[in-house]
C-alpha cells in the first residue's frame, strides 16, 4: 500500500464536462401514480419479480437524488437550471437594476454543477440492490451514474458496472485492476492521477467518460449480454435519453420504467411505474420476504478489483 496518494483538487462532475451545446430533453414535468394505481402496480412488479429468475437493473441519477444529489435532467436538474439560465441571458435587460434573481440562478446551477459526490451516503435503493445481489436474486446491475453510490452500498464490481464512469476509480493502464477511494480522484477523460497500481506498479488514470467518449468496451459487451439474457430490466431513475445506455432495456424480454418524468422508452415498457424509487424499492423487498434486510450489516466496500481473464 503506497504512502502517499496523489489527488487533483477537482471541479464537480458536471463541471468538469466539456461544453456540449445540445444536452437533449430535459425539465419535463414530474408525475405521480394514484394511491390505487401505484398498489396495483407494485404488486404486479413483486409478481413479475418473483416469476423471472433473470433480473437485471438499470440505474440513472434519480436513484441518488434522495442522498442530496440533483439529477440532470429533472425541474431542479444540472441541466434544467443550466438551460433556463442560458435562456434568461439571452433576454434584454429590462431596467439598469442589479439582476439579483439572475446572480441567485447562476448560484443555484454552479452548486449543482460542484456537487461533492464524497459526501452522500447509499440511499435505500442503493443498499436494496446490493441485498438482491448478494441474495441472488440480481444477476447484474448496470448504472449510468458516476457518484460511486453502488460501490459504497457493498456492490461487488463483479455484480455491476458504470458505464460512465466513476469519480471514485482509478484504473491501472497495464493490467487494468480498479481501484476505489474514498476521494474524487479527480479527471476527464482517461488522465494519468500521478498514481501507481498497488499490483503491477502500472500508471493509473481516472475512468470518466466525457461527452463523446465512448463507453468502456468490456462493461458496455456484458451489459448488453447480461440484458439480452434477462427476463426482466428494471430501469430505476433513469431518463433513458442517453445513448447507448437508454435502448439497453429494449434487448430483454420485458422491461419496467420506474421514473417520475416521461421517457422515450414508455410505450415500449410493460409497465411504468410513475413513483419515488425508494418508495417502490421497499415495497418491492417487503412483498418479495425481506422484512429486516435493513436492520442487517452493510457489506464493506470492496477496494481493488481487478477484472476476469478473458478465454484465449
Amino acid at each position: 500500500h503506497p504512502t502517499i496518494r496523489h489527488y487533483i483538487m477537482s471541479a464537480g462532475y458536471a463541471a468538469r464536462l466539456s461544453e456540449y451545446p445540445n444536452k437533449g430533453t430535459v425539465g419535463l414535468p414530474e408525475s405521480f401514480d394514484s394511491k390505487r394505481q401505484l398498489k396495483l402496480k407494485l404488486a404486479r412488479l413483486a409478481e413479475w419479480v418473483r416469476d423471472n429468475p433473470r433480473l437485471v437493473i438499470l440505474t440513472g441519477a434519480g436513484i441518488s437524488t434522495s442522498a442530496g444529489l440533483a439529477d440532470f435532467r429533472g425541474p431542479r436538474g444540472v441541466w434544467t437550471l443550466e438551460k433556463q439560465q442560458k435562456r434568461k441571458r439571452k433576454r434584454p435587460a429590462s431596467s439598469t437594476e442589479p439582476d439579483f434573481a439572475g446572480r441567485k440562478e447562476k448560484s443555484e446551477v454552479d452548486s449543482a454543477k460542484s456537487m461533492d459526490f464524497s459526501r452522500a451516503q447509499p440511499t435505500l435503493t442503493h443498499r436494496a440492490i446490493t441485498k438482491l445481489a448478494n441474495a441472488g436474486k440480481l444477476k447484474y446491475c448496470i448504472t449510468q451514474n458516476v457518484d460511486g453510490l453502488h460501490r459504497r452500498a457493498g456492490l461487488s464490481r463483479d455484480d455491476h458496472c458504470c458505464l460512465h464512469g466513476c469519480a471514485f476509480t482509478e484504473k491501472c493502464k497495464s493490467c487494468f485492476s480498479e481501484f476505489f477511494r474514498d476521494m474524487d480522484v479527480g479527471g476527464m477523460s482517461f488522465r494519468e492521477t500521478g498514481n501507481h497500481c498497488d499490483l503491477c506498479g502500472g500508471k493509473l488514470h481516472d475512468t470518466l467518460l466525457d461527452w463523446e467518449d465512448p463507453l468502456p468496451e468490456d462493461d458496455f459487451e456484458r451489459a448488453q449480454q447480461e440484458c439480452d439474457r434477462a427476463d426482466l430490466v428494471l430501469c430505476l431513475g433513469t431518463s433513458l435519453r442517453i445513448e447507448p445506455a437508454g435502448s439497453l432495456p429494449l434487448r430483454a424480454k420485458r422491461f419496467v420504467i420506474v421514473n417520475l418524468q416521461e421517457t422515450p422508452k414508455d410505450h415500449d415498457a410493460a409497465m411504468v411505474i410513475k413513483a419515488p424509487v425508494d418508495t417502490v424499492m421497499d415495497s418491492l423487498m417487503r412483498d418479495l420476504g425481506y422484512i429486516d434486510w435493513k436492520d442487517e450489516c452493510h457489506p464493506s466496500i470492496e477496494r481493488k478489483w481487478t477484472p476476469p481473464l478473458k478465454p484465449s
